[in-house]
């Protein structure tokens, strides 16, 4: 089992290093007692970290072989024939590097209800929905049970290494705004979900026993409410009425807590109103949350009215600090493109600590982030080895070739954990406990360093994404094939799309893609707004199925296209030679980032125009007939 030390037979210098128990604290616990317990969870967190990074490249061989040890009959692995082979060498010769694409019949089969060991010999339990899409749909990663406890385990590390930075923080609460997403059923009954609402519904979260640091202003019926409404206006609620506890605020990504913000500048007489007389919103109709919050909310007058002075001013600058008063960081993901945050937040938190604790994803969790007060741009990642099997792809091999052509010769190219190379760029590959094999998750990462023989890396981007507010993400050949569609509407009036660009604009919350049009017309008659308002809408009807659902849950804001006077882009080539680009070479990039760029296209806009409504989304597949929600 995870984590257990291993037989006496195993070698020791083999031996999987003992995961720290979690920390469970009884209230009948004096605060002597409960401190120096702590103190020693922590050490004993700290003492694991150190071990499992000293022996990273031991601890990763023998993660290799109990992975392919427990599946060794999984007809995936047959089929390539492995024959229970559980050594590097073999698996690396025989086992192909593959995409999602390679995997979809499989995994298809056992959302149809195959229960036949086809991946992995342990039952998959369910599906994790992966933000990336296949076909414009949302992946489905396989998990299995166990998978909770190793997520469970990385989770149990964050706090012991923040302790030593930020001492003290079992001394209040967090702040988190936490929200389930929609989930569906496979065809086959199996769920497929947000790895993140999988961990909340799960009793490793929703029962968890009392721990100083998973101490949070929201209770849990506000956190599992799937009214996006009612679960932001309560957890913010309750986080109002315990403002002198708060110690740390956050949510998952940037974009988030922006939101949250954002939710009470509008709402927050309203919220006030329940202060001063202790009463709920009569909007906040769930019975469970309101139960919830009624054990929180009493009538506090003085609050009530210093939240709404407060919010009555002018400017929101440091309103993080002004209502949480003894906040010390901000806890978001701000790395790849949640960066574009990272101004915002400082305005609202008066500059203070931006804290990336870790980085996951729905294949697998990775590793931590041991310098949690470094500046964001510095921000690196420690890959923890007993989670998964890494292995990494150097980015000059996989440079002009797709996602789905792999070649033999790149996949003898692969390093190890322990072999990677300072400032070098690599593709992840992982291999996990739940049966994906040599699996490119799409992320790049750059070496910054090494904790002991374990790397950490940068986080530098999402390979071949060129959109993304929240947790979408749009390619090149989506938007363009999107673009074409929502550009068919212009020849009903005898004109077509001359040239494009995109960017994101988060300078409204939510954010939202922007589309720059340059169209040449064969007619003088100024074309109709809604010939534009159908463009938008039917782009947006063909992006992929996360950015329908971010549509659909407010979390990302209508598309807009805004129309550039003819001649816009040839200006925009020129400023590209001026500045070193080769007229050979010169291709319109098809999202912009670099401001002057920007500012010339928006210097060069006649007129913009929105989409009118949220396109249409369902949870699960579209071939899917059986869909629930998350209540």
């Amino acid at each position: 089992m995870f984590g257990a030390t291993l037989p006496n037979s195993i070698a020791p210098s083999l031996a999987m290093p003992e995961a720290p128990k979690h920390l469970h604290l009884d209230d009948d616990h004096d605060s002597n007692t409960t401190s120096i317990m702590i103190m020693d969870n922590n050490k004993r967190a700290l003492e694991y970290i150190e071990e499992v990074t000293i022996k990273a490249d031991e601890i990763q061989e023998k993660v290799l072989s109990e992975i392919l040890s427990r599946s060794a009959h999984a007809e995936y692995l047959q089929r390539h024939d492995l024959d229970g082979c559980t050594d590097r060498s073999t698996f690396k010769k025989r086992i192909p590097v593959v995409t999602y694409e390679d995997l979809k019949p499989d995994i298809d089969r056992i959302a149809n209800g195959d229960t036949s060991p086809i991946l992995c010999c342990k039952p998959i339990s369910e599906f994790l929905t992966s933000s990336g899409t296949s076909g414009g749909e949302r992946k489905l990663m396989p998990s299995i049970e166990e998978e909770l406890e190793r997520r469970s385990l990385l989770y149990s590390l964050l706090m012991p290494v923040m302790d030593q930075f930020v001492p003290g923080l079992d001394k209040g609460k967090g702040m988190y705004f936490l929200f389930t997403k929609s989930e569906a059923k496979t065809p086959g009954g199996l769920l497929a979900r947000p790895v993140l609402t999988s961990y909340y519904k799960s009793p490793h979260f929703k029962h968890r026993k009392h721990d100083p640091y998973a101490n949070y202003t929201s209770p849990n019926e506000t956190i599992l409410c799937h009214d996006s409404f009612q679960s932001m206006y309560s957890q913010l609620l309750c986080g109002l009425c315990q403002s002198e506890q708060v110690l740390r605020v956050g949510a998952v990504f940037a974009s988030g807590f922006i939101r949250a913000l954002k939710f009470l500048e509008h709402h927050f007489l309203s919220l006030c109103n329940d202060i001063r007389n202790g009463t709920l919103d009569n909007r906040i109709t769930d019975p469970f949350v309101r139960e919830a919050v009624m054990r929180i909310l009493k009538p506090n007058p003085t609050l009530a009215d210093f939240v709404e002075g407060e919010c009555v001013k002018g400017s929101w600058m440091g309103m993080i600090t002004r209502l949480w008063p003894n906040t010390k960081y901000v806890d978001v993901i701000v790395t790849g493109t949640m960066s574009q945050y990272i101004p915002v937040l400082d305005y609202y938190s008066n500059g203070l600590p931006i804290v990336c604790t870790m980085y996951a994803s729905s294949e697998c969790y990775f590793g931590l982030n041991l310098n949690p007060l470094c500046d964001p741009s510095e921000v690196s990642y420690t890959l923890i080895p007993t989670m998964a099997y890494f292995e990494f792809l150097p980015l000059h091999e996989i440079d002009g070739h797709s996602t789905n052509s792999i070649s033999h010769v790149e996949q003898e190219r692969l390093v190890d954990l322990a072999d990677v190379k300072l400032g070098q760029e690599y593709e992840l590959v992982v291999t996990t406990y739940a049966g994906l094999y040599r699996y490119c998750v799409g992320d790049i990462l750059r070496v910054a360093g090494f904790k002991n023989k374990a790397p950490q890396f940068n986080f530098v981007c999402r390979k071949n994404v060129v959109l993304s507010i929240d947790s979408d993400k749009t390619d090149e050949v989506e938007l363009q094939n999107a673009v074409k569609t929502g550009s068919h509407h212009l020849a009903r009036f005898g004109a077509s799309l001359t040239e494009y660009t995109s960017c994101t604009d988060t300078s409204t919350i939510p954010g939202h893609y922007v589309l720059y049009w340059e169209i040449t017309t064969n007619s003088q008659t100024p074309l109709p707004s809604s010939v534009f308002a159908d463009c938008c809408f039917s782009i947006e009807e063909s992006l992929n199925s996360v950015y329908r659902q971010g549509r659909v849950s407010d979390s990302i804001g209508p598309l807009e296209i805004k129309l550039v006077e003819n001649g816009t882009f040839d200006k925009l080539m020129d400023f590209a030679l001026t500045h070193g680009a080769s007229i050979n070479q010169y291709k319109t990039p098809r999202c912009v980032k670099y401001p002057p760029i920007l500012e010339l296209l928006n210097s060069k806009v006649v007129s913009s125009y929105f989409s009118p409504k949220c396109p249409n989304w369902l949870p699960g597949h579209k071939n899917w007939c059986t869909t629930l929600h998350s209540n």
